[in-house]
């Protein structure tokens, strides 16, 4: 993969990978969407990522997006020799992601205090269960885990049901996004200082910035918040309504300027004169009773219906999509969040198209993600230097892997 290649902003960023699963590579997809060139570390057996979800033709297709974007190289890092390989191409690299259990990498020589030794100007985005410090952060650590210590996965779910979780690895996700924010930051203070640094992002704690509204309400009221289902405490109305053709549609009317544009909607004008009704704190306070009234309303409705009578009335609602529902949706075409890319296995392959989108330097999908050490002898030689008889001589140890066919 020529660095050629790339556009964005972050053109001429070099990340070596040697996360594994979601958090870490999500973190270097982020940066190879937007121009980073991201080399990913993985063994013969691949990435565990190439095990999760759903397959087509012997491929993962939950790997053809995460590991998109990237030149994909095979090394055992078990054995020495690998990790003399890292810590010869370390000096070609801006940033390393890892999320090994604390101390795993430092067994190995390949900590931070090691590698930047090598390269001082080093960013290093560590992601674990519990951080890097701490009486918890030798745990084995697991995003969902993570969530329930977090707080987050109480708040989740109906409040007559246990705790539930969201169908995706969430706390994954929410810890990649963080590290490679983090790793803009460190970029931005090295572009100025020529210092590097290490990111530390714990799944936890990333999973529990997310609590912030309920911090200040457990310190100062000593109020622990609990699961309220598809509504949003005191925020009211704010809730999923049932709709006359068995659907379910989201509405969203709290503010005291959409509430008044929802009840004209619904033709009772009566309720802003109603005391229950009057502000957001009277609604918050009576959040069954308008809740009920809301419901009344879109039971004698299709979903269609409701769509369109509050679209028209500028009220913030929408049915619950399904997937089918974003491969048919107009504006999801539209905004071109669905990018048909080629693939060597499949031919082409939909993904998810990047995000933020930046009006001067967008991301973009390049490759879709290949085969394990498809890219093996080209990385290692241009960045380790290693000639055709080196590259061989490793293979037939079993230090690397190619996918390619052995040079001759």
């Amino acid at each position: 993969m020529s660095a050629g290649d790339a556009t964005g902003p972050l053109r001429g960023c070099r990340v070596l990978e040697l996360g594994s699963v979601i958090a870490g590579p999500f973190c270097g997809r982020l940066l190879a969407d937007f121009g980073a060139e991201v080399v990913k570390i993985e063994p013969k057996e691949g990435d565990g990522i190439r095990s999760i979800g759903k397959r087509h033709k012997g491929k993962s297709l939950n790997a053809a997006s995460i590991l998109r974007n990237k030149a994909l190289v095979s090394i055992d890092l078990r054995k020495p020799e690998g990790q003399a390989l890292v810590r010869k191409m370390v000096p070609a690299f801006d940033i390393v992601i890892e999320n090994f259990r604390p101390g795993g990498l430092e067994k190995w020589g390949l900590g931070y205090e090691d590698l930047s030794r090598i390269r001082p100007s080093l960013i290093m985005v560590r992601i674990s269960g519990y951080g890097q410090t701490g009486p918890y952060s030798a745990r084995p650590g697991f995003g969902v885990i993570a969530e329930a210590m977090s707080g987050l996965r109480h708040i989740t779910g109906d409040p007559d049901r246990p705790p539930a979780r969201v169908g995706v690895q969430l706390t994954d996700y929410i810890t990649g996004l963080y590290g490679a924010f983090g790793a803009m930051l460190a970029l931005h203070h090295r572009n100025r200082t020529g210092e590097g640094q290490y990111v530390d992002a714990a799944l936890y704690e990333c999973a529990f910035s997310f609590m912030e509204p309920f911090v200040p309400a457990y310190d100062q009221l000593c109020v622990v918040a609990h699961r309220t289902g598809a509504a949003l405490a005191d925020s009211a109305p704010n809730n999923l309504y049932p709709t006359k053709d068995g659907n379910y549609v989201h509405i969203t009317g709290n503010h005291d300027s959409v509430f008044r544009r929802l009840v004209s909607a619904m033709k009772r004008p009566e309720l802003l004169e109603d005391q229950r009704f009057r502000t957001l704190i009277d609604r918050n306070r009576n959040a069954r009773d308008i809740d009920a009234i809301v419901r009344e309303w879109t039971l004698q409705r299709t979903v269609a219906e409701i769509e369109q009578t509050l679209n028209a009335a500028e009220v913030p609602a929408s049915r619950i999509y399904t997937m089918a529902d974003v491969f048919e949706d107009p504006h999801y075409r539209a905004r071109g969040m669905l990018v048909e890319t080629p693939d060597d296995d499949l031919g082409k392959v939909t993904l998810a198209a990047p995000v933020p989108r930046l009006s001067r330097t967008p991301g973009a999908i390049r490759r879709s993600g290949g085969r394990v050490g498809q890219d093996t002898r080209s990385v290692l030689a241009e960045y380790a230097g290693l000639t055709t008889q080196e590259l061989e001589g490793l293979e037939a140890a079993g230090v690397i892997y190619t996918d390619r066919p052995r040079m001759s």
